[in-house]
């Protein structure tokens, strides 16, 4: 490993990783965990304005009780959490004190342009808002947080009610009096729906699929299908699904009672959006103030595009973390391992397959 040097203005590291959400943590966690230094050996880089990942940007009352599977990150359990206080504040102050504990040095807010081949000595330029590195081995862990993906339907920008995402959903308050349809099967748009349903006028559910609810515990041999499921696609370089477009949606208590009561009563998606509400092909029609596309995200990958990564199919095709355009370039937290605790068990692969890659390379001087 090197010293950081800096030669015509770009400072030079063995490794850069992008995003200080679950898997930039776990992962600059393992890299120093082996011997690598931070600010000398390694740089981590974060968009964000403080510490928390993507969970800073969720709204308030997503509270911590009602987060399903955080797991903590590797060596420091997340304890005594008040489960009524947001979600965004218990786990923003949880990123900060383990950045703080084991000396991470997040650099932010830094903005991460573009990642391209640096020269010819088999580096990596990254290119930000605060500067260059060169790197020997990137980590990108920069989730799905800033790119949500808004479906495009006949009639949307004559729409004259609001159409906001789940990116930018502020609570259910905010909807007092409104009639609203909810887009979207996932954990999200079930959630918006049962939260927003004792303020809104009526509420309408729209899924392109029927929802698939999930009866029995989530056991480890059946998550372990589900992620090898999604892991297949990014073998083929097909673009990720999430785990729980595999899963289903748990059906707890919660859920139950959002069925009994008819707000999860899911109708097939409409054909087309009129100024004033949405319509079906049948003639069908319901009156809307707002349209919530609770529609998912996309991978946040747009910077590593002058690396040519992308296979045919649209996606990255990784092996494991390891892109396998580029041994250098390792995809955390993306595809199988999205969730918190995919996110640590690849932040540590990742480092491993790095370490290997750069023991077998000369360093540059």
């Amino acid at each position: 490993m090197n010293n950081t040097g800096i030669r015509d203005g770009v400072r030079e590291v063995d490794v850069v990783v992008i995003g200080a959400g679950q898997a930039g943590l776990s992962s600059a966690y393992h890299l120093q965990r082996t011997g690598f230094v931070p600010e000398r050996d390694f740089v981590v880089l974060d968009h964000a304005p403080r510490p928390g990942g993507a969970w800073q940007f969720r709204w308030p009352s997503l509270t911590y009780g009602k987060v399903h599977g955080m797991h903590a990150l590797p060596g420091m359990e997340l304890t005594d959490a008040d489960p009524a206080r947001p979600s965004a504040q218990v786990i923003g102050e949880y990123f900060d004190t383990y950045e703080r504990a084991f000396g991470l040095r997040v650099r932010r807010p830094v903005e991460v342009r573009a990642v391209r081949e640096g020269g010819g000595d088999g580096r990596l330029l990254v290119e930000t808002s605060d500067g260059d590195w060169s790197a020997r081995a990137l980590i990108n862990a920069t989730g799905t947080w800033d790119r949500p993906f808004w479906p495009r339907y006949p009639g949307q920008e004559t729409f004259r009610g609001r159409q906001l995402h789940t990116a930018q959903y502020p609570g259910p308050a905010e909807f007092a009096g409104q009639r609203v349809v909810v887009v979207g099967g996932g954990a999200s748009g079930t959630q918006h729906l049962m939260e927003i349903a004792p303020y809104a006028a009526a509420t309408t559910w729209v899924t392109r699929r029927p929802p698939v609810f999930r009866e029995g515990p989530f056991t480890e041999e059946f998550g372990r299908e589900a992620v090898a499921l999604v892991e297949e696609r990014v073998r083929q370089g097909l673009p990720p699904k999430s785990v729980v477009s595999v899963t289903g949606l748990p059906l707890n208590d919660a859920i139950r009672q959002g069925l009994a009561d008819g707000v999860l009563d899911r109708r097939p998606m409409f054909d087309r959006i009129a100024p004033d509400g949405v319509e079906w092909a049948d003639g069908e029609r319901v009156d809307a103030d707002v349209i919530l596309w609770a529609t998912g995200f996309r991978a946040a990958i747009d910077h590593l595009a002058p690396l040519r990564l992308r296979e045919p199919g649209g996606g990255i095709r990784v092996e494991g973390t390891r892109a396998v355009a580029d041994p250098r370039v390792h995809l955390v937290g993306y595809g199988p391992s999205a969730s918190t605790i995919g996110a640590n068990r690849a932040g540590r692969a990742a480092v491993r397959d790095i370490r290997r890659l750069l023991d077998q390379e000369p360093a540059t001087v």
